[in-house]
C-alpha cells in the first residue's frame, strides 16, 4: 500500500514466508501466507512459490475442502459444524490466488445468499438474525467473485452498509454497537466502492474518523475505545484514508 516493500525488507520477508509453506496452519493463516506471497511477488518480484509443485496447490485445495459443509459453505475449522460467511469467502479467495477453481460454485453461492437477512445485510453463521458489516462485505465480495450477485441483493446491501455510518464518520459492526471501528469502516467503504455506491456515505467524514485514530508513532487505534496501536488496524486505517481520498484499494 505504501510502496515500500523492497530491498532487504522484501528479501527477508520472502525467506520467512517460504519457510512457512510446509507448515500446517489455520485457514486464516494459510490465506495470509498465500496473500502475502502474492503481494511480495507483485511488489518486489520475489516468487515464494517458485519451488512449489502443482501437487502443493492441489494439497492446499484438498485441505481447504475438508472445511466444506453440506450447505455449500465452509466452516472455520475442521471440527466446526456450521458454515461461516467469512471463512467461505477466505476459502474462495485462497483458491483464486493459487489458481485452483472452487468445487461446486453454485452451492457456495446458494449458501452465501441464504445468509442474507431482511435488512439487506448478511450474517456470519446461519442462526444469527442481526446482519453485520463485515459478513456483508465478505458475502458481497464472494458473490461477485462467483459472478452470482443479483442486482437487488447488491442494491439492498448498499442500503444496509450506508446505514452503518455513525456520527463519528466511521462505520459500526452492527446495529447493536453504537460506535464505529476501523475494520468495519474499511470493509464497508471498500464494498460500497465495489458496488459503485460511494455516493451513499460521507467518505470525507470517514477519512477524518480514520485520521483521528492515527497516533504520533504512525500506527492506528482500532476504535475510540482502543488504548494502543495495532498492525492490523493500521492497515485498515491506511486503507480507509486511501478510500476517502478517492484512491482505489
Amino acid at each position: 500500500m505504501l510502496g515500500r516493500l523492497e530491498g532487504e525488507v522484501a528479501a527477508s520477508t520472502g525467506r520467512f514466508l517460504e519457510s512457512r509453506l510446509a507448515t500446517p496452519a489455520p485457514i486464516v493463516d494459510l490465506l495470509s501466507l498465500v496473500y502475502a506471497g502474492v503481494l511480495l511477488g507483485l511488489s518486489a518480484g520475489i516468487d515464494i512459490f517458485s519451488h512449489c509443485s502443482d501437487s502443493w496447490r492441489a494439497g492446499l485445495a484438498a485441505e481447504l475442502e475438508k472445511l466444506r459443509r453440506d450447505d455449500g459453505g465452509y466452516a472455520k475449522a475442521a471440527e466446526g459444524q456450521k458454515s461461516s460467511t467469512y471463512y467461505t469467502f477466505l476459502v474462495l479467495l485462497c483458491h483464486q490466488m493459487i489458481d485452483k477453481p472452487i468445487a461446486a460454485p453454485q452451492a457456495m453461492a446458494a449458501f452465501l445468499l441464504s445468509q442474507r437477512r431482511a435488512d439487506g445485510g448478511f450474517v456470519e453463521i446461519q442462526p444469527m438474525q442481526r446482519s453485520g458489516t463485515n459478513p456483508t462485505a465478505a458475502a458481497i465480495a464472494a458473490l461477485k467473485m462467483l459472478d452470482n450477485l443479483p442486482p437487488d441483493v447488491a442494491e439492498d446491501a448498499q442500503g444496509f452498509l450506508a446505514n452503518m455510518q455513525t456520527d463519528e464518520g466511521g462505520l459500526r459492526a452492527n446495529t447493536r454497537i453504537p460506535i464505529a471501528d476501523l475494520l468495519s469502516t474499511f470493509t464497508g467503504l471498500l464494498t460500497l466502492q465495489d458496488l459503485q455506491g460511494t455516493q451513499l456515505v460521507d467518505f470525507p467524514a470517514a477519512g477524518k474518523y480514520a485520521a483521528n485514530l492515527q497516533q504520533e508513532e504512525g500506527g492506528f487505534r482500532g476504535a475510540a475505545w482502543d488504548t494502543g496501536t495495532d498492525v492490523e488496524y493500521t492497515f485498515y486505517g491506511l486503507g480507509t484514508l486511501a478510500l476517502a481520498a478517492g484512491t482505489p484499494c
